[in-house]
């Protein structure tokens, strides 16, 4: 039975293909609580959680095209100092958010500030990297 646009409730356990941990709900204490399906999680966690029942576990590898893309060059950018207010209290690493299309706020990381200016990443920190996960569907809700 399928659990597309369903309310589910899973633990995952999210790595890298060298095995570095970078997420887990186990960790947290907390299930996370979704609807299938619905474009909440990326598209290979939702394929994979999809058509499993309550108490089942599994172990997917996501490919970055079905978790958060492919890094994308044209997605970092430079500002000249002169655009970029409060220059002196910016530093790589800095997480911001610029305004994107319609308003929304987009994340961007600072990786680099000269006296010219500043580049951001806008980038997901995810993008690029294949994702292993072990999820265990805990529960459906309806």
């Amino acid at each position: 039975m399928s659990n597309e646009g369903k309310k589910v409730r899973a633990h995952y356990r999210g790595t890298l293909d060298d095995g570095t941990q970078f997420d887990s709900s186990y960790d947290r204490g907390e299930p996370l609580e979704f609807t299938c399906c619905a474009h909440q999680m990326i598209p290979g966690f939702d394929a994979a959680v999809k058509d499993m029942e309550v108490g089942e576990k599994k172990t997917v590898h996501i490919p970055c095209a079905e978790a958060y893309g492919e890094r994308r060059e044209d997605l970092v950018m430079f500002f000249p100092a002169a655009q970029v207010p409060n220059i002196d209290q910016i530093h790589v690493g800095d997480k911001l958010a610029l305004s994107g299309a319609g308003g929304q706020p987009v994340p961007v990381t600072v990786v680099e500030v000269t006296p010219e200016g500043v580049k951001i990443d806008a980038n997901h920190e995810m993008a690029g990297k294949d994702l292993n996960f072990e999820i265990e569907l805990v529960e459906v809700l309806g």
